[in-house]
């Protein structure tokens, strides 16, 4: 799911950068691309390599989403913004729970 959100708010991100509040202007929608690409290579090695470190390198980028509200007022941003950086943060706050539960189950014993 947060890779999905991610997404969605990424696309958005870099097809109305335009419109996107105080962003930075050496930043472009190549860049926005890329990064998602970087952050998503990321969390599909955590989960194949069943590295928790990974995944909550991942979801802490998502969490990065509402640094959108430290460089622009809530009212700055339209109601798709809003949307797009809520869902994402919220998945990645959900996977960050998840994330934390397992590793605090603890190693499971291989299946047979």
């Amino acid at each position: 799911m947060y890779a999905a959100a991610s997404l969605v708010h990424h696309v958005h991100n870099a097809e109305f950068l335009d419109h996107y509040p105080n962003m930075p202007a050496w930043l472009s929608p190549a860049f926005v691309y890329g990064a998602w690409l970087g952050a998503t290579v990321i969390g599909v090695l955590g989960y194949w390599l069943r590295r928790p470190f990974l995944l909550i390198a991942y979801g802490c980028y998502g969490l990065g989403a509402l640094v959108h509200y430290a460089v622009a007022p809530l009212s700055a941003h339209t109601p798709m913004m809003h949307l797009t950086i809520g869902l994402e943060a919220a998945t990645a706050a959900a996977l960050l729970i998840a994330v934390s539960l397992e590793f605090r189950r603890g190693p499971r014993e291989p299946r047979r």
